[in-house]
């Protein structure tokens, strides 16, 4: 609204420039962009990535069997399975056991895992996820996770948006402020050296 009445103001005074009213029409334009543009990308970057998020969740899912881990006894050392970002900064409360399992063909499986568990007594079970051959893989990304990622992406297209909006808006301001002075200069260059005071008297 500020930005609209800077222009209307502009327009009716008589000492605007024509690059005092383009400045204010790139500043309507800026809000305008910020206001729309920002809040569509950021909505249709949500999402996308939610969508393509889920789909990955889903196809994961599809590859991975969960499946319950019996403890036979505790490890001799750290299992070395593979580690997700979810489950990197857990992995120090984590304890390797020797668990057995039975993988998506039926067969039984053993082999070492780890638990949450701080004490886990043989006998104990655990959920664990594994591929279609049976062997043991990290948890495929939970809907909370998939849906942070989505919120996180969101943010940052419309950070980028509007960091792309007041980029521009910025440098074509400058560039009206160069042909200003350009202007003045040429100006009190056709004024000649005494600055228009020729045949006054002074």
């Amino acid at each position: 609204m500020r930005a609209a009445l800077g222009v209307r103001r502009r327009r009716r005074s008589p000492p605007c420039r024509t690059t005092d009213l383009v400045e204010a029409w790139i500043a309507l334009a800026a809000v305008v962009l910020l206001r729309v543009a920002v809040s569509l990308v950021g909505l249709r970057a949500g999402a996308s990535a939610h969508e393509s998020l889920r789909h990955a969740v889903r196809a994961r899912q599809q590859l991975r069997t969960p499946t319950t881990a019996r403890v036979v006894r505790p490890a001799d050392a750290s299992a070395s399975g593979p580690r997700t970002a979810e489950s990197g900064g857990e992995e120090r409360f984590r304890r390797s056991v020797v668990a057995r399992w039975t993988a998506p063909d039926g067969s039984s499986r053993t082999g070492t895992v780890t638990t949450a568990r701080r004490h886990s007594a043989p006998g104990d079970a655990s959920s664990l996820w594994t591929d279609r051959d049976g062997r043991p893989v990290a948890p495929p990304m939970g809907a909370d996770t998939a849906r942070a990622h989505a919120i996180t992406a969101r943010l940052t297209a419309v950070l980028l948006t509007g960091l792309l909006v007041g980029t521009g808006r910025r440098l074509a301001v400058r560039r009206l402020v160069l042909l200003r002075y350009a202007r003045l200069d040429s100006a009190w260059a056709a004024a000649g050296p005494d600055r228009g005071r020729t045949g006054t008297g002074s």
